[in-house]
């Protein structure tokens, strides 16, 4: 009579429910795809929009509004001939002047003539706005229409900049998602070798994709949400990965109940309990990892967390709910040809348990070592470079680099992108005076008024190249002398985004520690098992980052990390990292309190060994596909969380937690106890010898 209580059927409301989340979803579906694509209309445009909070230079970019014209992002057209510039030369240049008049912000002046005789440069003012990379677009298009032959013409200065930024992510976006979606699907073939299983992980992400894209939509254009260039990309991929590491881990408990429960209605509301903690845990500290993000001062940092988290959330919801419903729909046939039924042995010891038992053999040595490996990877670290010049801000050289490059051999090497100091009026003269006497300083533009008469600007042009460190100290130099002056653009701006990635790092990196240790001591209710996963997963990142520079160092010919890297590495390394542990040692403590603390960690380890593997695959996979984009911060961060994930997943959490675990024992759980049911004790030595 009990037994028969326990395995009857669930209620009308339970196999209706169901129904009715697929109904929801596929109304939710309905409604966000429209909004999804919309996304693209409400990414920042604005060249200067990702400027770090309370810096000089974003205080420049604050007040230009007070001026004529606004906001400014100049397209300088170069007009090289080595030989000399000729009559026809100065006509195409006077013709494009009059033709791009109606798109500037303003009077555009006469093409300037280098001193060499050799150049012209055509200085068309911009509006920067969210229209910039369509009006830097017309430049380009009539500059290089009716050109005289043997005469070179590029685009460059700040509009062209953002031409070559927008056209790198344009490109890529829509063929970046197919990729990923190609990938999972092949890892996904290779984990279940099933013809239709496979599906529903991919239908479930695309689904949260679709939904995580609307929701920033909707927020970015009624709630003034942040959304930068290249955000949607690392949305996409972490919504993709993370949401499909969820679907892999509920799928493996609810195959395992259904090998006890003949009603999978049942098998799968133990399946959730059971599931249900791991996966919020591990949504909480990602989520409120990146949401720690919002300390930051540099602007694409602070946007990319609220970003980011809406997405984790939205794989969490989508998982949790549509998923369940989609498989009990489609009954037990969909594990076809491998399908579980009740009374089903246990699956044959596999290549996990060996590891597991190999492991346990001499755990102390095998921790040690692993340790000792991960620090020669990260002994690579001591020679990393930080900060990548323009010239490598894509994996090509952008067009408007070597524009710039060709301005430099005939004019003074700032030229292309010119300091732009803001001061008071009344100060005006004193700082005018000061700029021009300031070593490093090639000319010193006549000032222009803010439309109240209270402020003046100047254009500083320098006579070192921008992303030069001469040009560096020329600025630092000028901002402790001429302490009335507020200077920013150009070489400013990347001095100021430095310090304030170095800011965030000092500032985030504890916050998101300090985090993921609260969540781990919730979960887990210990002190020590926390600890050590943490200090698992920082030394692995540090071992990826020095395997990754190695990569960018001699395999990519980078000359530099991007100084975005290192951050936005760590937060998804750490926050994802630690999911994989959490999964395993939250599985360790539910069979160690089955059993004892020895057999909970190799039965923890053998039961999760290959569905976190298929995990890391995946979400290696979808971080991986940013390696094909033309954005060198990009690439550098695809390669280094797939990088660090494979580490974490096939090393750190196979061999050095087991390896910790086993040789902590039972203090693992300190200050906490982990002891099996009376019932479920194993018989101690004595007694089975006396028997």
């Amino acid at each position: 009579m009990l037994l028969s209580r326990k395995h009857q059927s669930p209620p009308p409301r339970g196999r209706l429910l169901k129904w009715v989340v697929l109904l929801l979803w596929i109304v939710i579906t309905i409604l966000a795809v429209p909004a999804a694509s919309h996304l693209p209309d409400v990414v920042e445009g604005r060249s200067s929009a990702e400027l770090p909070r309370g810096a000089q230079s974003t205080k420049v970019d604050e007040l230009t509004s007070r001026f004529p014209g606004g906001e400014l992002a100049p397209g300088i057209i170069a007009y090289v001939r080595p030989s000399g510039i000729t009559a026809a030369d100065r006509a195409k240049a006077e013709a494009d002047r009059a033709a791009l008049a109606p798109i500037a912000a303003g009077r555009v002046a006469p093409p300037q003539s280098s001193a060499d005789g050799k150049a012209l440069m055509l200085n068309v003012p911009l509006t920067d706005d969210d229209t910039l990379g369509d009006k830097a677009e017309k430049l380009r298009d009539q500059s290089e229409k009716n050109a005289p032959d043997g005469l070179e013409i590029r685009l460059t200065g700040p509009a062209g900049s953002a031409l070559d930024v927008g056209d790198a992510f344009e490109k890529v976006d829509k063929p970046l998602l197919i990729i990923t979606i190609l990938i999972v699907t092949a890892v996904l073939l290779l984990t279940y070798r099933s013809p239709v299983l496979w599906l529903l992980p991919i239908v479930n992400a695309a689904i949260a994709v679709q939904v995580a894209n609307a929701v920033v939509y909707l927020l970015g254009k009624h709630a003034d949400l942040y959304v930068a260039d290249g955000m949607s990309a690392i949305l996409n991929a972490l919504v993709f990965g993370i949401s499909t590491d969820y679907a892999l881990l509920l799928l493996a408990r609810y195959r395992e109940e259904l090998r006890h429960h003949p009603d999978r209605h049942h098998a799968m509301a133990i399946a959730l309990r059971r599931a249900a903690a791991p996966v919020i845990a591990s949504a909480a500290t990602v989520s409120l990892g990146l949401l720690c993000l919002l300390a930051a001062d540099m602007g694409f940092n602070y946007a990319l967390g609220p970003v980011a988290a809406i997405g984790v959330l939205a794989g969490l919801v989508v998982v949790m709910t549509l998923l369940p419903a989609l498989l009990l729909i489609a009954g037990r046939w969909i594990f076809w040809p491998r399908v579980p039924r009740p009374g089903d042995a246990a699956p044959a010891r596999g290549a996990w348990d060996r590891v597991g038992h190999r492991v346990a053999a001499h755990p102390r040595p095998v921790w040690i070592g692993g340790l000792a490996v991960l620090g020669a990877l990260a002994s690579a670290t001591l020679g990393i470079t930080t900060g990548l010049d323009r010239a490598h801000f894509l994996t090509t050289t952008p067009s408007s680099t070597i524009g710039e490059n060709l301005l430099a051999k005939h004019y003074p090497s700032g030229q292309g992108r010119p300091l732009q100091v803001v001061t008071e009026t009344r100060d005006t003269p004193q700082v005018t005076a000061a700029l021009k006497d300031a070593p490093g300083v090639a000319r010193v533009d006549d000032p222009k008024p803010s439309e109240d008469g209270r402020l003046t600007k100047l254009a500083v042009v320098l006579d070192d190249p921008p992303d030069s460190s001469a040009a560096e100290q020329t600025v630092r130099d000028l901002r402790r002398t001429i302490p009335d002056a507020t200077i920013g653009a150009s070489t400013a701006s990347e001095i100021d985004k430095a310090d304030a990635q170095a800011h965030d790092r000092r500032v985030v990196i504890p916050l998101v520690l300090s985090v993921v240790f609260v969540v781990l001591i919730a979960l887990l209710r210990a002190l020590v098992a926390p600890l050590l996963v943490i200090g698992t997963v920082v030394a692995s990142y540090f071992a990826a980052l020095g395997g990754a520079w190695l990569l960018f160092r001699y395999a990519f010919d980078f000359p530099a990390l991007d100084t975005q890297v290192a951050l936005m590495g760590f937060l998804f390394m750490v926050a994802l990292g630690v999911d994989y542990n959490l999964f395993l040692v939250s599985r360790v403590r539910e069979e160690a309190g089955r059993s004892d603390h020895r057999t909970g960690v190799l039965r923890g380890l053998g039961v999760t060994g290959g569905v976190i593997s298929s995990a890391g695959l995946v979400l290696a996979a979808t971080f991986g596909v940013l390696g094909v984009m033309p954005v060198t911060m990009m690439v550098q961060i695809g390669v280094l969380v797939s990088l660090g994930v494979l580490l974490d997943t096939f090393f750190v959490r196979s061999v050095i937690v087991p390896a910790l675990a086993l040789d902590a024992g039972p203090r693992f759980w300190w200050p906490g106890r982990v002891t099996a049911p009376h019932h479920q004790r194993p018989t101690p030595i004595k007694a089975e010898i006396s028997k």
